[in-house]
């Protein structure tokens, strides 16, 4: 039993560090490359790009969402595996908002975005919704959120090995 408790120790502790590394990675490539080389090129402007971004951003948040799921589960393996060892309630609360956010970005901004941008009349001037600007500040602040969250999460995983914590 103890050998077993071990090895599912080190797979959920291995499976955080690798989906913390590579979500964090990933968020991070597309918005600070992907998205203002779009923005640089002009694509943004074409009204085309509504439907591109809501496709994009679609698929990264149901990885988002996968990879939230991972981490959420692995803490909760973390904790029911080593009663000596538990995850903090601040370490469990970290890992729900790593789920929680992915949750906002696909069922609450992503929609709401596109719906906003979607230009319905070809006769009319595309503008900007004042409301999408309040939008783009909820987003950015929650993926500023979700960086601290991970970075948090991370090192709070990194600090404890699982031979260190193995009974």
């Amino acid at each position: 039993m103890i050998s077993n408790s071990t090895s599912t120790l080190a797979i959920a502790h291995t499976t955080i560090i690798v989906t913390l590394v590579a979500w964090v990675s990933a968020s991070l490539f597309l918005d600070l490359l992907i998205m203002p080389g779009l923005y640089i090129t002009g694509m943004m402007a074409n009204p085309g790009f509504v439907m591109a971004g809501d496709l994009i951003f679609s698929v990264f948040n149901r990885v988002e969402l996968i990879a939230g799921a991972l981490v959420l589960t692995g803490a909760l393996l973390w904790q029911a595996t080593t009663p000596q060892s538990p995850l903090s309630k601040t370490a469990l609360l970290t890992a729900s908002l790593l789920l929680l956010i992915p949750l906002i970005y696909t069922y609450g901004l992503t929609p709401h975005m596109s719906g906003l941008g979607i230009q319905l009349s070809l006769f009319e001037t595309p503008e900007v919704p004042e409301t999408m600007d309040q939008l783009h500040y909820a987003y950015w602040s929650l993926e500023m959120l979700k960086l601290a969250a991970s970075g948090f999460f991370l090192t709070w995983i990194w600090q404890r090995p699982p031979a260190a914590i193995a009974p």
